[in-house]
């Protein structure tokens, strides 16, 4: 019987199986990028969406595979993966979804949406519930060709749209390792006060934004306790997990920096060890979005600490 079934990123399937594996629950098969376990599903910070609560259907007909969703709720996602035809027609017979691209900063949406997928022809494997409110668990945005200089502003979005919140006018914000400024760029946006720490030279266009300081120097350089007290911190840093754990610890320790979001980079094998200790701050959440590689989401808001 299939308790859970966890959605992965293309080309992190082996992320999301180990991960299991080290939470003691193992895969029973794969079904296209969805992994299917026997266990009640758990936490999973490499899997973009998962499936909480789904049951094996019949598929007497077309007609009936939709009544039988629609009798259980209104909007189902589905994941396609075998009898594309047949899916088609399916989900042809459902209340259509937009899935419309979002232009940041806009909320989430809010309506419930389970997901669907058929294993064979005559059989389909169904969630009312799954913990992204995106289809097949994937945020889309209006992107910004213009501004930016780097597409790298589009994880940071996602993270914040997942957050369900941003900085905006009033605040202060540090962006570490922030060159060439994709970060930067974005955060400006919403009218907080930016201040960019890299050695590496910033985009000309960013730098010139007039709440924008650049600060030439190490991000690793900077001491916290004699720091100004930042609303935000934020790091899109290229270094080793444990080495960002350690500027991660070394700020909040000081009381520095009231929420964070931060990319966790792997090189080489992934270091699920380190992972699991960003996620066992109180408070985290740890996730791998739409729009990472070879990495995590860090996240820490103030609101979501244990007081």
């Amino acid at each position: 019987m299939i308790r859970a079934a966890y959605l992965a990123h293309e080309g992190f399937e082996r992320e999301v199986e180990e991960e299991l594996r080290r939470a003691g629950v193992a895969v029973a098969r794969w079904h296209g990028p969805l992994a299917l376990t026997e266990a009640p599903p758990v936490p999973s910070a490499w899997a973009l969406d998962v499936w909480t609560d789904p049951r094996e259907m019949a598929v007497p007909s077309i007609k009936g595979a939709a009544a039988a969703l629609r009798a259980i709720q209104r909007n189902w996602s589905l994941q396609p993966v075998l009898h594309h035809r047949r899916a088609a027609l399916i989900e042809a017979a459902l209340p259509p979804l937009k899935g419309k691209a979002l232009r940041f900063p806009e909320a989430a949406p809010s309506g419930h949406l389970g997901g669907w997928t058929l294993l064979s022809p005559e059989l389909m494997l169904a969630s009312p519930t799954k913990t992204s409110p995106f289809l097949r668990g994937a945020v889309r945005f209006e992107e910004d060709r213009e501004g930016p200089p780097s597409r790298a502003y589009l994880k940071l979005w996602e993270a914040l749209t997942r957050l369900g919140r941003w900085p905006g006018p009033g605040e202060t914000v540090l962006d570490l390792g922030a060159a060439p400024g994709g970060w930067t760029w974005a955060l400006a946006q919403l009218g907080c006060q930016v201040v960019a720490v890299d050695k590496a030279q910033m985009d000309p266009g960013v730098a010139a934004l007039p709440n924008v300081t650049i600060r030439t120097e190490s991000a690793f350089g900077l001491e916290p306790e004699r720091e100004a007290a930042v609303d935000w911190l934020f790091s899109d840093i290229i270094c080793y997990p444990a080495r960002l754990l350690g500027l991660v610890q070394r700020w909040r320790e000081a009381g520095r920096a009231r929420n964070f979001v931060c990319t966790i980079k792997f090189q080489g094998e992934t270091d699920h060890e380190t992972a699991a200790a960003f996620a066992a701050i109180p408070g985290a959440r740890v996730f791998h979005g739409a729009h990472n590689k070879h990495e995590l989401m860090f996240c820490l808001l103030e609101a979501d600490a244990p007081g």
